[in-house]
């Protein structure tokens, strides 16, 4: 029984993640992303009411069309995380298979409301919740397990295959954390005990393969500690006080809470994508907000929000989208003077979360900052630490897992090429035992520990 993993997306950029493994005449998928950086939006993306096919000819979704040449049945369509580049093609390309929607409880609710989106197909795929550290029969020879991971989003997971020819695991996206408070830390001891009985491939992500100073991620406590710096002052000035951040960076948005809480602001988390991804969150217990906090979605309530605070500035902390200066996300529109809440001298902006790495959001970013800083505003930029895997994370993730065979996935050639060049370093081959492809093409392994190989 031959196992061929397919690169539909997310081979050739960072994002529209799709991957489909075939055991046999068994067919499984894993993730169904957007290109966020096509849309040139991120959190706040609407493409419920684009056709699948024009989505495919403009590099937002996969172009998963290949999957017609694929001799087998699909039994499964997997997700690793609720992230959009990871779910946010779900609902125009999930009704074309005959398979369940499988991810952990906050994820599967988030593709659910992705679905419920949707304006131009129906998706009537069955959702099946399954929580981390637990097991699923997807068919006669394959078993899914979800061992625990973390990430910048809640309840991510390394989905794991278990197949006669060997495990799979699939690891987009990670980081080592000991450290969060909404999410345990990784299960190491799961991670070795796999290693031990033999994967046969590892699928992983090389977001941070390029990044050769940053050798081991930080864990969100240190972002704790320059949050908890960085707000301390601005807190308690009679000014204006703005926070953007990732609305799915659950981890994050506690700790902004959690500093706050104790101050006379009240908190308010303002945005269509904060309520969708904070609003799930708490009501599955995950997200644990004080009582000086509220979430406003709906442009009208966001509005009603902006309007008392532009009114007794000193009185609320506002925490908007917008950090990679979308236009038409939050704060940028409130830097456009797009809003009823005006920056005014000595207002303080902190901004958690990093430029994503392209020229458009680097001017966006530089737009919106500049507009900030020429009402007055002072600014604290990148109270961040990174939510994936550094070069030394990913070499300890190897020494633990012992895959035969790699290949590095979620990046462009150069990030997939740093990774082949690292895993080199620990003792593996480009060519031979890793494995470099481009969107829409294959990879056939065999077992050579089942089969007798070296």
């Amino acid at each position: 029984m031959s196992v061929e993993v397919i690169a539909i997306g997310g081979y050739e950029e960072v994002g529209k993640n799709m991957t489909a493994v075939k055991i046999g005449e068994d067919v499984i998928i894993f993730d169904m992303g957007i290109h966020l950086d096509r849309i040139n939006i991120h959190e706040d993306t609407d493409i419920d009411r684009m056709h699948s096919l024009d989505l495919i000819e403009r590099g937002i979704i996969p172009d998963d069309t290949l999957m017609k040449d694929v001799d087998g049945k699909v039994k499964g369509i997997i997700f690793s995380h609720g992230h959009l580049d990871h779910i946010g093609a779900v609902a125009k390309l999930a009704h074309r298979y005959d398979a369940p929607l499988i991810g952990t409880p906050y994820t599967t609710a988030l593709v659910e409301k992705q679905i419920k989106g949707e304006r131009k197909f129906k998706v009537n795929n069955p959702i099946r919740p399954l929580n981390p550290g637990s097991k699923m029969k997807l068919s006669k020879n394959i078993t899914l397990e979800f061992v625990q991971s973390t990430h910048s989003i809640p309840q991510a997971v390394f989905p794991v295959l278990h197949t006669p020819e060997g495990i799979i695991v699939y690891a987009l996206d990670f980081k080592f954390d000991n450290h969060q408070k909404v999410s345990p830390p990784p299960d190491y001891k799961r991670l070795r005990e796999l290693g031990r009985k033999g994967v046969l491939t590892l699928i992983v992500e090389t977001t941070n393969a390029k990044n050769t100073e940053e050798v081991k991620t930080y864990s969100e406590r240190i972002a704790r500690n320059i949050l908890e710096d960085v707000m301390h002052g601005p807190l308690y000035e009679k000014k204006g006080m703005i926070v953007t951040t990732f609305a799915s960076h659950i981890e994050r948005v506690q700790a902004i809470a959690d500093i706050a809480k104790k101050s006379h602001r009240e908190i308010y988390f303002l945005g269509r994508s904060m309520e969708r991804f904070c609003g799930i969150a708490q009501k599955q217990g995950i997200l644990k907000l004080p009582k000086n906090a509220s979430i406003y979605g709906s442009p009208k309530a966001v509005n009603k929000a902006l309007m008392r605070a532009d009114e007794d500035r000193e009185k609320y902390l506002l925490v908007t989208t917008g950090h990679q200066g979308e236009p038409d996300a939050l704060l940028p529109r409130i830097a456009s003077n797009r809003t009823p809440f005006n920056i005014k001298e000595g207002d303080n902006v902190i901004i958690s979360a990093p430029i994503i790495p392209n020229p458009t959001n680097a001017a966006n970013r530089h737009i919106m900052e500049s507009k900030l800083r020429s009402k007055g505003a002072r600014i604290y930029s990148n109270a961040h630490v990174s939510g994936h895997a550094g070069r030394e994370d990913h070499r300890e993730f190897l020494r633990m897992l012992k895959p035969q065979h790699i290949i590095p996935a979620h990046g462009d050639l150069s990030m997939l090429a740093a990774y082949g060049e690292l895993a080199e370093e620990e003792g593996y081959r480009i060519g031979y035992n890793v494995h470099i492809l481009r969107n829409s093409q294959a990879q056939v392994f065999e077992n050579e520990r089942a089969h007798g190989g070296n």
